[in-house]
């Protein structure tokens, strides 16, 4: 919206030049989302006290979580909120790449609140099925894949990290492959979200190394020297992205240890979908695996859990799952498990940047 406001008006003052660089509307939108978060967030916290919208813990979880039972939940809708805001703000509205992702973002945090919704009425962790939360999650991916699927330079090759001349093109099963994309992200970035700031560290970490590959697969010049398919049009998501990193850096101010309130799953299935639509719109879906490692780690550990449990007549590969609980079991404390998944992720981003030279 400021893009169409103010550049038009760059020949009368010189310095509203800066408007039509992505790069400064990204770090625009980044610091927006966050000053709306820390303005917000306060009288939201306040009122869903009021409102008795309270985090419901499981009674078979780690003792140490019996002290959050009560602690306000829904804080995702924060995040939408300044999401969407920043986003159209900052975005050049014509790119309907942004419009998916704001479409799917959502969709998913519709999901999640009407899910966190009948937990806090039935006072109890059980809230959407898992039947109906697939059925609902399919059918966005569905819908945002055919929109993706009807612009006419869409691309249906896969881009492998380190590989520069392995591209397999899945023709009409991209659409199938782009579903597990994005209802895997989601419900990965669901499960993770079970500590004080484990979901939100790795989100603005994962969204800062999409952000900078989004610009570079929107630069023609810069995506040909390195070598990573050129998306027409992608360099907006950069400007989403940006939204996306701020927002959940204002909210791990609540957040963080000891939380002032949790995101429930109107912000996880959220986020996690947004990053999956990242991906595959620049084509740097594989690499959500090596960014996402600690929401892939979190996924497998529940997948490994339920899998060998069923096969082994009860047995267990970890004391619990997902994987974070496994070493609260240990005897580790919450802040340690999140800084050193912190770490880890800081680590596989690294490990992600290093893949747009080491081809």
């Amino acid at each position: 919206m400021l893009y169409y406001l103010l550049y038009p008006l760059h020949g009368l003052i010189p310095g509203l030049n800066v408007f039509r660089y992505i790069t400064f509307r990204a770090i625009g939108a980044a610091l927006t989302a966050f000053l709306i978060l820390l303005y917000v967030a306060p009288p939201f916290i306040a009122f869903l006290k009021r409102m008795q919208i309270g985090q419901v813990i499981r009674s078979d979880g780690p003792a140490s979580h019996f002290s959050k039972q009560g602690v306000p939940t829904m804080g995702g809708l924060l995040i939408l909120l300044a999401v969407t805001f920043s986003t159209l703000l900052w975005v050049e509205l014509d790119n309907r790449y942004v419009w998916i992702l704001l479409g799917v973002t959502l969709w998913y945090g519709g999901i999640g609140a009407y899910d966190d919704y009948r937990k806090i009425k039935k006072k109890n962790s059980a809230g959407l099925s898992g039947r109906g939360k697939i059925f609902f999650q399919v059918m966005g991916a569905a819908i945002a894949g055919a929109a993706l699927f009807s612009v006419p330079y869409f691309d249906t090759h896969l881009s492998f990290p380190f590989l520069k001349n392995v591209r397999p093109d899945l023709g009409s099963w991209y659409m199938l492959f782009a579903l597990l994309v994005v209802v895997g992200a989601s419900n990965a970035v669901n499960l993770t979200d079970g500590l004080d700031g484990l979901a939100s560290g790795p989100t603005v970490i994962s969204g800062s190394v999409y952000l900078l590959f989004s610009y570079l697969a929107g630069h023609a010049g810069l995506a040909s020297y390195l070598q990573i398919p050129y998306v027409q049009g992608a360099g907006e998501v950069a400007v989403f992205c940006g939204a996306l990193v701020g927002a959940c850096l204002g909210f791990l101010w609540y957040n963080a240890f000891p939380a002032q309130v949790f995101m429930g799953d109107v912000g996880s299935l959220s986020i996690g979908a947004a990053l999956g639509t990242v991906a595959i719109i620049i084509k740097q879906e594989i690499l959500l695996a090596i960014v996402g490692g600690i929401f892939v780690m979190e996924a497998l550990s529940v997948i490994i859990q339920v899998g060998y449990f069923k096969i082994s007549g009860g047995k267990r590969v970890f004391l619990m799952a997902p994987f974070h609980h496994h070493f609260e079991k240990k005897g580790w404390q919450e802040p340690k498990v999140v800084v050193r998944f912190w770490i880890i992720s800081i680590v596989l981003g690294l490990v992600a940047l290093a893949t747009l030279k080491l081809r």
